[in-house]
């Protein structure tokens, strides 16, 4: 398991790009709401460690992971950050919804780092269990949000 023996929150501040002048989209999907919003708030908070400005940081919420895409495109095309985080979960159930919904999502995501001139971070667990979900959303494993952070700070700067 890649996460297994790494806390997902751990980051040297002192390696991070100050993100005092950066913009950033979150886009927030509503489904496992629970797992979701641990996720922002690992997200948000990182960000803010490292300098954003509460007022660059813009939450859009959509209704599922498989929406994620659109609203990504929509929130860059509208809002102009240097970044956006899209953040989900999909746990895994007893049909093949699950495969389909990942695989969208992740290929949605994919396009739109190819087709626009702003990274899209994938923030989006895709677990066997809520368990899993929430060892990885503020659980034992940390945060995943706020590796998102991080890597949206630094892919925000590369593209600058």
């Amino acid at each position: 398991m890649a996460t297994e023996n790494k806390n997902l929150s751990e980051y040297d501040k002192d390696t991070i790009p100050n993100a005092k002048h950066l913009r950033f989209g979150i886009v927030v999907s509503e489904w496992n709401s629970n797992i979701t919003e641990g996720l922002y708030q690992g997200a948000e908070t990182a960000l803010l460690d490292c300098g954003a400005q509460a007022s660059n940081i813009i939450r859009w919420n959509v209704p599922g992971s498989f929406e994620l895409t659109y609203g990504c495109k929509k929130l860059i095309q509208q809002e102009k950050p240097d970044a956006v985080i899209a953040i989900g979960s999909v746990i895994q159930g007893e049909t093949k919804h699950f495969d389909f919904v990942c695989s969208a999502t992740t290929q949605g995501i994919k396009d739109l780092n190819v087709q626009l001139n702003v990274p899209v971070i994938f923030c989006v667990l895709t677990d066997n269990t809520m368990q899993q979900a929430i060892d990885r959303s503020g659980g034992k494993h940390g945060n995943k949000g706020a590796e998102a952070a991080i890597a949206a700070i630094k892919m925000a700067v590369l593209g600058k």
